[in-house]
């Protein structure tokens, strides 16, 4: 007793392909991407993430060299007495973690 074969279609996630010629006279790996939507996707999930990672980025870069690390507790700390509020430090922050906004009572 034999089994009849079925072919079925599954429908799965659209593959993306290489067109036959960009593949020939090649061995290189193919890499395709991302497609718009995981490239959103994965874009969120990064840049969600505000909070600061110690880079010391801003420290670096800071002209009036008001940011300093904590040597106790490693938390990056900024004097704002010396804070001339010129931005570079919110401007370079990968993770967006320095926001600038107004003194209330100025």
């Amino acid at each position: 007793m034999t089994k009849e074969c079925k072919k079925e279609v599954i429908r799965g996630l659209k593959r993306r392909t290489l067109p036959i010629k960009k593949g020939r006279g090649t061995f290189a790996p193919v890499e395709f991407g991302l497609l718009k939507k995981e490239a959103l996707q994965e874009a969120q999930r990064c840049l969600g993430l505000r909070e600061c990672e110690s880079c010391e980025i801003c420290g670096l870069l800071c002209p009036e060299l008001c940011i300093v690390r904590d040597e106790k507790t490693g938390e990056i700390l900024i004097d704002l007495d010396y804070c001339k509020g010129c931005g570079i430090c919110a401007f370079v922050c990968p993770k967006g973690a320095i926001k600038m906004v107004l003194e209330e009572g100025i």
